[in-house]
């Protein structure tokens, strides 16, 4: 078995669980977009991922992740690090299988969702340092106090939850030429670029970052795991260093075909106009994927190409002042 089919089958048999589970994800809809699409020539469709329970993808793999646990790992509780997204998914996860949470945040998180971790029961613990420094922090944690402790993407069951996406995706769009995903720590581009590789190679699978946070990406360039310095940015979704010995990296090496960098402004514009005409609310990591397909538009003219529209927690401050900038 290769290894790409390796992942294809795990993420299949992640659909099934989920689909059986008493809490289940929503099956998000898949609609074409008049406006992006007459812009740039091409078929756009936007996946709305933005739309699922805590309004992120997040809780596709966080819930997987759970359920794969023993009932006695989930008496003892699990430990997580998270900018936002993947928190408020294992603690909606955990509050609806009745588990105790700890998630260790960067002290540059969003306080919007850092409010929300709360709101469903969490512990929160901020952390000095990025998302990298909370997830250390964490993983000790965990260790001392023998609990599991989940990563935001470098853990297999996470991976498979986040690409039942794919699944749907094919489900809804059979003959889709493209998929953009931004990137962060490459769970979801790991997990849905797996099992649509697997089931149709031509699909060309592209990675998206925002220009001033792209660790994935010069590590892929480096060909290994390594520091990378980054900008402030408004995907904050998808910023900080890869964790040492992810097992995304290698996968991303195996299904990534393109990589597409967004300035701070486009990102903006995108945000925009997904208020404007689309009448959606989405965040930064959300229009990187978008800004990414617009700008290859070129490539895929009068083709087909979807785009995981992955979160909409936004602080409303931040988003006021991108709609309404002085």
């Amino acid at each position: 078995m290769t290894p790409l089919q390796h992942w294809h089958d795990a993420v299949n048999a992640a659909a099934g669980t989920l689909n059986q589970s008493e809490c289940p994800p929503y099956t998000t809809a898949l609609e074409y977009s008049e406006f992006f699409s007459a812009a740039h020539h091409c078929h756009m469709y936007l996946k709305h991922e933005h739309m699922q329970h805590t309004g992120s993808f997040k809780y596709r793999g966080a819930l997987h992740k759970i359920l794969s646990l023993s009932e006695h790992e989930r008496q003892k509780g699990i430990v997580t690090a998270s900018s936002g997204n993947h928190g408020m998914a294992c603690a909606l996860a955990a509050q609806r299988l009745n588990i105790s949470a700890s998630v260790y945040v960067p002290e540059t998180a969003s306080g919007f969702k850092l409010a929300q971790i709360s709101r469903l029961g969490a512990d929160v613990v901020p952390v000095a340092g990025d998302c990298l420094a909370a997830e250390l922090s964490a993983q000790t944690i965990a260790n001392e106090q023998d609990k599991t402790y989940i990563s935001p993407y470098n853990d297999a069951e996470v991976i498979a939850g986040q690409g039942t996406i794919a699944v749907e995706l094919l489900q809804q769009l059979p003959d889709i030429d493209a998929v953009f995903v931004a990137v962060g720590g490459g769970g979801l581009i790991s997990g849905i670029g797996s099992y649509l590789k697997a089931e149709h190679p031509h699909i060309d699978v592209i990675g998206c970052w925002p220009a001033n946070a792209p660790a994935m990406a010069k590590c892929l360039g480096a060909g290994k795991i390594i520091d990378v310095a980054e900008n402030d940015t408004l995907s904050d979704g998808t910023a900080g260093n890869v964790e040492p010995n992810a097992i995304t990296f290698q996968i991303c090496q195996k299904v990534i075909d393109k990589h597409v960098f967004i300035d701070e402004r486009q990102i903006a514009t995108v945000i925009t106009q997904m208020a404007q005409h689309e009448r959606q609310i989405v965040e930064g990591a959300a229009a990187v994927a978008i800004a990414g397909a617009l700008k290859l538009s070129h490539d895929y003219a009068h083709k087909k190409v979807a785009v995981i529209v992955c979160g909409r927690n936004i602080a409303f401050e931040k988003l006021q002042a991108i709609l309404t900038p002085r």
